[in-house]
Parts: structure tokens; C-alpha cells; sequence
């Protein structure tokens, strides 16, 4: 399938996900299920930072408009599509990366998406929750419904990778 196509066909996938099912489970801490950032962070390498947080908007302000929730989630996916290179430098291999590379779990490693997919889930939720507040003495409050939206945000986008993608295959010779 085209990379484009394939991209537009999860673009829709993660909103519809997001919007008809996610938003209307509700978690008694006041943990919210995010998975939406999933899919900036599998997006190729190569996009460039404002292609990168103009898909963020577009899809943040889709979610918006469906949870009547003013800007939330757009700001969150433009703070991470801002960061996520910034990030990738960071932890790039040695070699760097593919051009085309996808960046999932199975083509980078267990240990680099926990590490760079956390840290950007982390921001992303922050950033929500702390918008949502506006107050700087509910940010104990904050850091917890950051801890555990993006603890089972985190551990739902893993499970989709593993039911959803497939592990590339071996060349052996």
C-alpha cells in the first residue's frame, strides 16, 4: 500500500478510535486513554517539522471538534510534533536513520520506543492536563493524571503495534 494511503487510512483509523470509542471511557482517577499521539510518532522520519505539526493540527482539531474540548488537543500534538525531532536526534542509532524508515517497535527496538515514544507521550499529556487546569497549584493533581493517562495510553498503543503491525521479515541467507 502507498504511504500516503496508508498514512490517510490511520490518520482516520486513530480519530474514529479516539473520538467513538476512547473519549467516552471514563477511568475514576481522572486518567484519560490518549492514543492519538501514536500516530504522529509513526509518521516517517524524514517529514519535515511543519509538515509534521501541520498533520498535528489537523488531527488535533479533528478530536477538538468532536470533544468540544477548545484547542486541547491540537496544542498537545503541536508540542509533540514540535519536539519529535528534537527527540529523534537524540536518541538516533548510530548509522541514523532510513529515509522511509517507519518508526514503530519492530523496525526500532523495544528500548528506543520505550524511550522516545514515552518521553513524547509524557509531554503530550502534560502539556493536555496542564492546560486543562490553568492553575499552578493543582499541579500535583497534574503529574498524577499525567503518570496514569500516559502510563495506560503507553501501554494500549503497544498492544495496537502488536496486533495491528507487522514485524518485518529476516533476510536470511
Amino acid at each position: 500500500m502507498n504511504l500516503t494511503v496508508k498514512n490517510i487510512v490511520r490518520f482516520v483509523l486513530f480519530f474514529v478510535l479516539q473520538v467513538l470509542v476512547l473519549n467516552q471511557i471514563e477511568i475514576g482517577t481522572g486518567a484519560q486513554i490518549m492514543i492519538y499521539p501514536l500516530f504522529i510518532f509513526l509518521l516517517p522520519v524524514e517529514l519535515n517539522v511543519i509538515f509534521l505539526m501541520a498533520i498535528g493540527f489537523a488531527l488535533g482539531i479533528c478530536i477538538d471538534a468532536m470533544s468540544n474540548t477548545y484547542g486541547l488537543h491540537a496544542s498537545s500534538l503541536l508540542t509533540m510534533a514540535y519536539l519529535r525531532p528534537a527527540i529523534f536526534r537524540i536518541f538516533a542509532p548510530r548509522d541514523g536513520y532510513d529515509a522511509l524508515l517507519e518508526t514503530n517497535l519492530y523496525t526500532m527496538g523495544s528500548k528506543w520506543f520505550v524511550k522516545t515514544f514515552g518521553i513524547l507521550l509524557l509531554v503530550h499529556h502534560f502539556w493536555f492536563f496542564m492546560l486543562e487546569m490553568f492553575k499552578l497549584n493543582e499541579v500535583l493533581y497534574v503529574f498524577q493524571k499525567t503518570g496514569l493517562s500516559a502510563l495506560i495510553s503507553f501501554l494500549i498503543s503497544v498492544f495496537l503495534q502488536f496486533l495491528f503491525l507487522r514485524k518485518p521479515k529476516r533476510n536470511e541467507a
